[in-house]
Protein backbone atom coordinates (compact mmCIF):
# COMPACT_ATOMS: atom_id res chain seq x y z
CA UNK A 1 0.00 0.00 0.00
CA UNK A 2 2.83 2.37 0.93
CA UNK A 3 4.72 1.51 -2.25
CA UNK A 4 1.63 2.00 -4.41
CA UNK A 5 1.02 5.38 -2.81
CA UNK A 6 4.58 6.51 -3.57
CA UNK A 7 4.24 5.33 -7.16
CA UNK A 8 0.91 7.12 -7.53
CA UNK A 9 2.40 10.36 -6.19
CA UNK A 10 5.32 10.07 -8.60
CA UNK A 11 2.98 9.46 -11.51
CA UNK A 12 0.89 12.44 -10.51
CA UNK A 13 4.00 14.63 -10.26
CA UNK A 14 5.25 13.54 -13.68
CA UNK A 15 1.78 14.01 -15.10
CA UNK A 16 1.66 17.53 -13.71
CA UNK A 17 5.05 18.36 -15.24
CA UNK A 18 4.03 17.03 -18.65
CA UNK A 19 0.75 18.93 -18.44
CA UNK A 20 2.56 22.21 -17.72
CA UNK A 21 4.97 21.55 -20.58
CA UNK A 22 2.03 20.89 -22.87
CA UNK A 23 0.36 24.13 -21.81
CA UNK A 24 3.56 26.06 -22.46
CA UNK A 25 4.02 24.55 -25.92
CA UNK A 26 0.36 25.09 -26.73
CA UNK A 27 0.52 28.73 -25.63
CA UNK A 28 3.64 29.30 -27.73
CA UNK A 29 2.02 27.64 -30.74
CA UNK A 30 -1.11 29.75 -30.41
CA UNK A 31 0.99 32.89 -30.01
CA UNK A 32 3.08 32.14 -33.10
CA UNK A 33 0.14 31.04 -35.23
CA UNK A 34 -2.24 33.79 -34.16
CA UNK A 35 -3.68 35.86 -36.96
CA UNK A 36 -3.63 38.95 -34.78
CA UNK A 37 -1.79 41.76 -36.56
CA UNK A 38 1.62 42.88 -35.39
CA UNK A 39 3.02 46.40 -35.40
CA UNK A 40 5.09 47.38 -38.41
CA UNK A 41 8.71 48.29 -37.69
CA UNK A 42 9.45 52.01 -37.49
CA UNK A 43 11.80 52.98 -40.31
CA UNK A 44 11.08 56.61 -41.10
CA UNK A 45 9.45 59.58 -39.45
CA UNK A 46 7.21 61.91 -41.44
CA UNK A 47 8.13 65.46 -40.57
CA UNK A 48 8.88 68.79 -42.18
CA UNK A 49 11.69 69.51 -39.73
CA UNK A 50 15.32 68.91 -40.58
CA UNK A 51 15.84 66.23 -37.97
CA UNK A 52 17.15 62.68 -37.98
CA UNK A 53 18.13 59.95 -35.55
CA UNK A 54 21.46 58.18 -35.72
CA UNK A 55 21.32 54.66 -34.31
CA UNK A 56 24.45 52.63 -33.55
CA UNK A 57 24.08 48.88 -33.11
CA UNK A 58 26.68 47.48 -30.72
CA UNK A 59 27.69 43.85 -30.23
CA UNK A 60 31.43 44.48 -30.67
CA UNK A 61 33.73 47.43 -31.41
CA UNK A 62 33.96 48.81 -27.87
CA UNK A 63 37.44 50.11 -28.66
CA UNK A 64 35.85 52.71 -30.97
CA UNK A 65 33.09 53.87 -28.61
CA UNK A 66 35.22 56.48 -26.72
CA UNK A 67 36.19 58.18 -30.01
CA UNK A 68 32.54 58.14 -31.13
CA UNK A 69 31.48 59.72 -27.84
CA UNK A 70 34.10 62.46 -28.22
CA UNK A 71 32.93 63.30 -31.75
CA UNK A 72 29.29 63.38 -30.66
CA UNK A 73 30.14 65.64 -27.73
CA UNK A 74 32.09 68.03 -29.93
CA UNK A 75 29.18 68.24 -32.36
CA UNK A 76 26.56 68.45 -29.58
CA UNK A 77 24.76 65.47 -31.06
CA UNK A 78 22.92 62.69 -29.28
CA UNK A 79 22.32 59.22 -30.71
CA UNK A 80 20.60 55.98 -29.79
CA UNK A 81 22.79 52.98 -29.05
CA UNK A 82 21.18 49.56 -29.50
CA UNK A 83 23.34 47.16 -27.49
CA UNK A 84 23.20 43.41 -27.00
CA UNK A 85 22.85 42.06 -23.51
CA UNK A 86 26.08 40.10 -23.69
CA UNK A 87 27.98 43.25 -24.72
CA UNK A 88 26.41 45.29 -21.94
CA UNK A 89 27.32 42.58 -19.44
CA UNK A 90 30.97 42.72 -20.53
CA UNK A 91 31.15 46.53 -20.73
CA UNK A 92 29.03 47.93 -17.88
CA UNK A 93 31.21 50.97 -17.16
CA UNK A 94 31.36 52.02 -20.80
CA UNK A 95 27.60 51.57 -21.15
CA UNK A 96 27.07 53.74 -18.09
CA UNK A 97 29.27 56.48 -19.62
CA UNK A 98 27.29 56.29 -22.88
CA UNK A 99 24.07 56.80 -20.94
CA UNK A 100 25.48 59.55 -18.74
CA UNK A 101 26.56 61.42 -21.90
CA UNK A 102 22.88 61.81 -22.77
CA UNK A 103 22.63 59.05 -25.35
CA UNK A 104 19.66 56.71 -25.44
CA UNK A 105 20.38 53.05 -24.70
CA UNK A 106 18.05 50.50 -26.26
CA UNK A 107 17.64 46.76 -26.84
CA UNK A 108 19.43 44.70 -29.53
CA UNK A 109 18.64 41.27 -28.07
CA UNK A 110 21.06 39.30 -25.90
CA UNK A 111 23.22 37.09 -28.12
CA UNK A 112 22.69 38.61 -31.60
CA UNK A 113 20.87 35.57 -33.03
CA UNK A 114 18.73 35.47 -36.15
CA UNK A 115 15.28 36.38 -34.74
CA UNK A 116 13.57 34.70 -37.69
CA UNK A 117 15.12 31.38 -36.59
CA UNK A 118 13.72 31.65 -33.05
CA UNK A 119 10.28 31.12 -31.59
CA UNK A 120 8.25 33.92 -30.06
CA UNK A 121 9.19 32.77 -26.57
CA UNK A 122 12.89 32.56 -27.44
CA UNK A 123 12.80 36.08 -28.88
CA UNK A 124 11.04 37.29 -25.75
CA UNK A 125 13.82 35.82 -23.62
CA UNK A 126 16.46 37.59 -25.74
CA UNK A 127 14.73 40.92 -25.20
CA UNK A 128 13.87 40.46 -21.52
CA UNK A 129 17.37 39.29 -20.57
CA UNK A 130 18.91 42.33 -22.24
CA UNK A 131 16.35 44.67 -20.69
CA UNK A 132 17.25 43.42 -17.22
CA UNK A 133 20.99 43.88 -17.76
CA UNK A 134 20.69 47.38 -19.24
CA UNK A 135 18.28 48.54 -16.55
CA UNK A 136 20.62 47.20 -13.88
CA UNK A 137 23.48 49.29 -15.29
CA UNK A 138 21.77 52.49 -16.41
CA UNK A 139 18.68 52.50 -14.20
CA UNK A 140 16.48 52.89 -17.27
CA UNK A 141 14.15 50.38 -18.92
CA UNK A 142 14.48 49.84 -22.66
CA UNK A 143 11.40 50.12 -24.88
CA UNK A 144 12.74 50.03 -28.44
CA UNK A 145 14.05 46.84 -30.07
CA UNK A 146 16.38 46.67 -33.07
CA UNK A 147 16.31 43.07 -34.32
CA UNK A 148 19.74 41.68 -35.26
CA UNK A 149 20.37 41.57 -39.02
CA UNK A 150 17.29 43.76 -39.49
CA UNK A 151 15.08 40.67 -39.62
CA UNK A 152 11.35 41.33 -39.56
CA UNK A 153 9.80 37.87 -39.27
CA UNK A 154 6.55 37.39 -37.40
CA UNK A 155 8.09 35.72 -34.33
CA UNK A 156 10.42 38.64 -33.59
CA UNK A 157 7.76 41.28 -34.22
CA UNK A 158 5.20 39.46 -32.10
CA UNK A 159 7.71 39.01 -29.27
CA UNK A 160 8.48 42.73 -29.26
CA UNK A 161 4.77 43.63 -29.37
CA UNK A 162 3.92 41.32 -26.50
CA UNK A 163 6.54 42.98 -24.30
CA UNK A 164 5.43 46.52 -25.14
CA UNK A 165 8.38 47.28 -27.44
CA UNK A 166 8.41 49.09 -30.77
CA UNK A 167 10.63 47.49 -33.40
CA UNK A 168 13.12 49.84 -35.05
CA UNK A 169 14.79 49.40 -38.43
CA UNK A 170 16.25 52.20 -40.58
CA UNK A 171 15.90 54.55 -43.51
CA UNK A 172 19.57 55.01 -44.37
CA UNK A 173 22.11 52.22 -43.91
CA UNK A 174 25.83 53.05 -43.85
CA UNK A 175 26.64 49.36 -44.51
CA UNK A 176 29.79 50.19 -42.55
CA UNK A 177 30.36 46.58 -41.50
CA UNK A 178 31.50 45.63 -45.02
CA UNK A 179 35.22 45.47 -45.73
CA UNK A 180 34.88 47.70 -48.81
CA UNK A 181 33.08 50.45 -46.86
CA UNK A 182 35.61 53.27 -46.80
CA UNK A 183 34.93 56.34 -44.70
CA UNK A 184 34.12 58.25 -47.90
CA UNK A 185 31.54 55.67 -48.98
CA UNK A 186 30.00 55.58 -45.52
CA UNK A 187 29.61 59.36 -45.50
CA UNK A 188 28.13 59.50 -48.99
CA UNK A 189 25.52 56.85 -48.18
CA UNK A 190 24.08 59.34 -45.69
CA UNK A 191 24.90 62.68 -47.29
CA UNK A 192 23.81 61.69 -50.80
CA UNK A 193 21.78 58.48 -50.57
CA UNK A 194 21.18 56.58 -53.78
CA UNK A 195 17.80 55.51 -55.12
CA UNK A 196 16.55 52.25 -53.61
CA UNK A 197 13.45 50.34 -54.70
CA UNK A 198 12.74 53.17 -57.12
CA UNK A 199 12.60 55.79 -54.37
CA UNK A 200 15.10 58.46 -53.33
CA UNK A 201 15.46 58.12 -49.53
CA UNK A 202 14.63 61.26 -47.59
CA UNK A 203 17.12 62.54 -45.07
CA UNK A 204 14.41 64.50 -43.28
CA UNK A 205 13.06 62.27 -40.52
CA UNK A 206 15.52 59.52 -41.37
CA UNK A 207 16.75 56.81 -39.04
CA UNK A 208 20.42 56.14 -39.79
CA UNK A 209 22.12 52.81 -39.04
CA UNK A 210 25.78 52.62 -37.99
CA UNK A 211 28.16 50.30 -36.14
CA UNK A 212 31.32 51.03 -34.11
CA UNK A 213 33.98 50.60 -36.82
CA UNK A 214 37.17 52.54 -37.53
CA UNK A 215 35.93 53.93 -40.84
CA UNK A 216 32.64 54.86 -39.18
CA UNK A 217 34.59 56.95 -36.67
CA UNK A 218 36.41 58.64 -39.55
CA UNK A 219 33.15 59.32 -41.41
CA UNK A 220 31.07 60.42 -38.42
CA UNK A 221 32.58 63.89 -38.02
CA UNK A 222 32.13 64.58 -41.75
CA UNK A 223 28.50 63.43 -41.64
CA UNK A 224 27.66 65.52 -38.59
CA UNK A 225 29.40 68.65 -39.89
CA UNK A 226 27.89 68.48 -43.38
CA UNK A 227 24.36 67.83 -42.16
CA UNK A 228 24.58 70.47 -39.43
CA UNK A 229 25.73 72.94 -42.09
CA UNK A 230 22.53 72.05 -43.99
CA UNK A 231 20.48 72.82 -40.89
CA UNK A 232 19.94 69.29 -39.54
CA UNK A 233 19.58 68.43 -35.86
CA UNK A 234 20.36 65.01 -34.43
CA UNK A 235 17.89 63.55 -31.97
CA UNK A 236 17.47 60.38 -29.98
CA UNK A 237 14.64 58.12 -31.03
CA UNK A 238 12.53 59.26 -28.09
CA UNK A 239 12.97 62.85 -29.26
CA UNK A 240 12.30 62.01 -32.91
CA UNK A 241 9.37 59.64 -32.75
CA UNK A 242 5.79 60.77 -32.14
CA UNK A 243 2.77 58.52 -32.27
CA UNK A 244 1.26 60.23 -35.31
CA UNK A 245 4.39 60.72 -37.40
CA UNK A 246 5.49 57.20 -38.24
CA UNK A 247 5.84 56.71 -41.96
CA UNK A 248 7.12 54.21 -44.49
CA UNK A 249 10.70 53.79 -45.50
CA UNK A 250 12.83 52.88 -48.48
CA UNK A 251 14.84 50.18 -46.71
CA UNK A 252 12.61 47.43 -48.08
Amino acid sequence: MFINLKISQRILSLGGIFFLLFLGLFAEFRMAESNAPVSKPIEQIETNQKVMAITINVDWGEEYIPAILDILKTNKAHVTFFVTGRWAKKNPQLLKIMSENGHQIENHGYSHPHPDHLSVVENQEEIKKTESIIQGITGRKTHFYAPPYGERGISGLRAADSLGYRTILWTLDTVDWRIDSTSERIAQRILNPTIRFGVKPKKVGAIVLMHPKLNTVRALNVILNELAHDGFEFRTLDELITSDAIGNTTSR
